[in-house]
């Protein structure tokens, strides 16, 4: 594995995987320069695959309009949000699948190059994923994310 600061450099990888697949050839970072200018968020290392975060509120049948305009895409369910939450949503939709893998996460620690944690620590949604070693998979980063870093409890891209 080798790093790059050229984001159209074409051995890098994009995005989500479904499949086990191996890591990618590159990793893109930031810049020796940008990294110098100081981190905004701790440096770490290593994170942890705790799988997707639940809903943070109590979950409701969809309404009959909602199943109407909503349900062939799948959703089974409807989280409403108290007012002011997240500005102006009202709430989330959850399908099934995306419920039934709340906390599914292998549970691997991975490792990282250091000039990735120093990006990660400088600009910390500069990933939208990271790779997990246990289940050899690119999967998402942030808030919604699959990982913690590791002995915390903060989303990896927070």
């Amino acid at each position: 594995m080798s790093l790059t600061t050229d984001p159209t450099s074409a051995c890098l990888g994009h995005g989500v995987d479904d499949t086990p697949v191996s890591q990618n050839a590159c990793y893109l970072i930031l810049s020796d320069e940008e990294r110098a200018k100081g981190f905004v968020h701790p440096l770490r290392d290593s994170y942890v695959h705790v799988g997707t975060p639940g809903p943070a509120f109590p979950l409701r049948d969809l309404t009959d309009e909602e199943e109407r305009l909503f349900g062939e895409n799948g959703y089974v369910k409807f989280e409403p949000w108290p007012e002011g939450f997240k500005g102006s949503s009202t709430g989330r939709f959850w399908t099934q699948a995306e419920l039934d893998a709340v906390g599914e996460g292998c549970g691997a620690r991975t490792r990282m190059a250091h000039e990735i944690a120093e990006t990660y620590a400088r600009s910390p949604r500069f990933y939208g994923a990271t790779y997990c070693v246990g289940c050899q998979m690119h999967r998402p980063v942030g808030e919604r994310g699959e990982f913690v870093w590791d002995s915390t409890d903060e989303r990896v891209g927070t």
